[in-house]
């Protein structure tokens, strides 16, 4: 039996750290922004139904749940860390819009997102350059960007949300 708790503790430390330690390696930020949040956002991209969102770092999934079961959309997660999309997938799968979503593991810098109507990311300032040069690579033109707590600097946005920094671009 002690054995048994052994491997338990054990378990749980492996999880909390690739939780907290994949993410951090890639300079990912920690926490997931409000529902609230999310919901203005995805407002002032004006998502409609069966568009195709891109959640860049989907975290739990909130973005995702969203943008499915209050939009119509249909939206596709990509996450890094192995612990958060196991995470997300449940999440989806509980709030019942699991056919309506689809999550990647691994690193948005290498996923195509060129199908994409909508991209969100809420990301830290550091990745502006980089994913603004990507995105203008692979969107398609009218493919909106949603940004959170960053801005693209290379980018003209079409709306700005000062209380909440929200940035809205089209391509």
């Amino acid at each position: 039996m002690q054995i048994f708790l052994i491997v338990i503790i054990v378990l749980i430390l492996v999880i909390a750290l690739l939780y907290v330690l994949v993410p951090a390696w890639y300079g990912l930020p920690p926490i997931s922004t409000h529902s609230d949040r999310i919901r203005k956002a995805l407002k002032l991209a004006n998502l409609q139904p069966n568009e195709v969102l891109y959640d860049l770092g989907c975290g739990h999934g909130g973005v995702l749940v969203i943008a499915a079961k209050e939009f119509g959309a249909n939206a596709v997660g990509i996450e890094v860390g192995p612990v958060q999309c196991f995470v997300s997938w449940v999440n989806c799968l509980r709030s019942g819009i699991k056919s309506k979503v689809r999550i990647e593991a691994g690193d948005f810098f290498k996923s195509d997102l060129s199908q994409a109507d909508v991209v969100f990311a809420y990301l830290t300032s550091e990745f502006a350059e980089r994913l603004g040069e990507k995105l203008k690579n692979e969107l398609k033109a009218g493919t909106r960007v949603v940004t959170v707590a960053f801005e693209l600097s290379e980018w003209k946005a079409c709306w700005f949300d000062r209380e909440g920094l929200i940035w809205v671009y089209k391509k």
